[in-house]
């Protein structure tokens, strides 16, 4: 029986939401939606979406044994479900629908509708969402109730089904808004609809997808698309793209930045510690390195103050920062590992590399710099210049991981690098490698998309340090849809 507390609609008004037809009870009440039927408990509304090596059709029955109140599939489906399945019991319900992804969005707009004094705060970019998004929490969460999207589910599927985590007790949502094909913005926003949004920067992430910054550009601006004029945008000052990201859109854009956002001083700059900083006389300590870290705060503060936080909150929010895992996180041992390696494009190992060549200390560095995926014809191109970068940094040894990373190695050789340069694509071969090498005292940067998962060489340098498994949240589909989006 599910408590009452607990529950979010029933079938009917989730068939009423969609524009489906029900077959079974009408009444059966959801207390949660999913689009894996692993994940599917007592209550659930298991999505059948179509996934990338199965459709999630074929599980709608080990989801109505595993307590599954509702199923949301295609009306096509209707009458092979109707054979294979005994009739719906007292509780539980099918509802048909011409595509189940556009209804799944469908009912998480329905659904984030009800709570209609929720301040919705959206944050996109090709970088820096997720920890812009901490940011944020950070501020506005001293004084009120904050909803976020966990981990980085932000795409067609994630987004979605972050919506059912709202409650009547939160006061403002941060949700991050990922993509990583044409239209997918557009989709999402309708979804979320944004009070207040902001675009961290138009960088290259996914650019072998869409096919240019251009196309990114326009994508990352439709985070503005549902404005009728009563809401705000924020874009970053130097942006190539702000006078376009700003332009036509039906509401208050602005800038944030070091020269724009008045009232911020910059005191001290701690190297691996972060910044010493001042928001209008109240000094703190933002705790995440690199300016890049420091970018996405400013931004965080922007958006905050739009939605109303003192400035105490400002202060005390960013001050209690914490990094999350991969992103920029600093290990403390016999070696300094700079664990950055959730993702990479080619901005943001620029700005591991420039964050790692700024530091002063006595030990050598050591960049252990694995594949940038999803990169499209530009891929070849987009890791010659990352090993031109490289191989003109601080580093007195390079370390390249995956086959993608070959021009790379090449091409920090042919920039002219003196120090050990190693390519590796077996990762035990990578391990050793680098044990060989690395010595106490030592700084080592991991720098890689999420499929390389170059987590482990901390794992092994460092036994005892939290592994990937512990911390990043699974994925959201019916066979593990990636929602690593950009």
């Amino acid at each position: 029986m599910i408590e009452a507390r607990a529950r979010l609609f029933d079938a009917a008004w989730a068939a009423e939401a969609v524009g489906g037809s029900i077959l079974g009870d009408p009444h059966a009440p959801v207390s949660s939606v999913v689009v894996d039927s692993r994940k599917v408990e007592a209550g659930a509304l298991f999505a059948a979406l179509p996934g990338e090596k199965t459709d999630g059709h074929a599980y709608v029955s080990a989801a109505l044994r595993s307590g599954a109140a509702c199923i949301l599939a295609r009306s096509d489906r209707r009458a092979s479900l109707e054979a294979s399945l005994a009739a719906p019991s007292v509780g539980t319900a099918l509802v048909f629908v011409p595509d189940v992804l556009p209804a799944l969005q469908a009912l998480a707009a329905a659904y984030r509708r009800r709570f209609a004094s929720l301040v919705r705060i959206g944050i996109t970019g090709s970088s820096g969402k997720t920890t812009t998004k901490e940011c944020v929490a950070a501020i506005l969460g001293r004084s009120r109730s904050v909803v976020l999207n966990p981990g980085n589910l932000n795409s067609d599927i994630g987004l979605p089904l972050s919506m059912f985590s709202i409650e009547a007790g939160h006061e403002v949502g941060v949700f991050e808004m990922g993509m990583n094909r044409a239209g997918e913005m557009g989709e999402i926003a309708t979804v979320y609809e944004p009070d207040i949004a902001l675009i961290t920067n138009v960088g290259t992430a996914h650019i072998g997808i869409l096919g240019s910054r251009r196309a990114i550009a326009e994508e990352k601006k439709r985070i503005f698309s549902r404005f009728d004029g009563r809401q705000a945008g924020f874009v970053w000052e130097a942006d190539d793209y702000n006078a376009f990201l700003k332009e036509g859109v039906r509401g208050d854009v602005s800038d944030f930045g070091p020269k724009s956002t008045a009232g911020l001083r910059i005191l001290r700059d701690r190297g691996l510690s972060g910044y010493e900083l001042e928001w209008r006389g109240r000094a703190f300590r933002f705790p995440l390195p690199g300016s890049h870290n420091l970018l996405d705060a400013i931004g965080a503060l922007a958006a905050a103050k739009r939605a109303g936080a003192s400035d105490d909150d400002v202060a005390e929010g960013l001050g209690a920062v914490k990094p999350l895992f991969g992103r920029s996180e600093i290990l403390e041992g016999q070696y300094t590992i700079v664990r950055d390696c959730y993702n990479s494009n080619p901005d943001s190992a620029r700005a591991a590399i420039e964050l790692c060549d700024s530091i002063s200390r006595e030990g050598r560095r050591v960049y252990v710099l694995g594949s940038m995926l999803e990169l499209g014809a530009e891929s070849e191109s987009a890791h010659r210049a990352l090993g031109e970068l490289a191989g003109r940094s601080s580093a007195d040894a390079l370390f390249f991981f995956g086959e993608e990373s070959r021009p790379a190695f090449e091409a920090a050789r042919l920039a002219g690098f003196r120090g050990l340069a190693v390519f590796e694509t077996d990762f035990d071969g990578l391990k050793a490698a680098l044990r060989a090498y690395i010595a106490p005292g030592d700084l080592a940067l991991l720098k890689a998309s999420r499929g390389m998962a170059l987590e482990r060489l901390a794992d092994s340098l460092m036994p005892g340090s939290a592994s990937a498994d512990a911390l990043i949240p699974g994925s959201a589909s019916a066979d593990a849809h990636d929602e690593r989006r950009g």
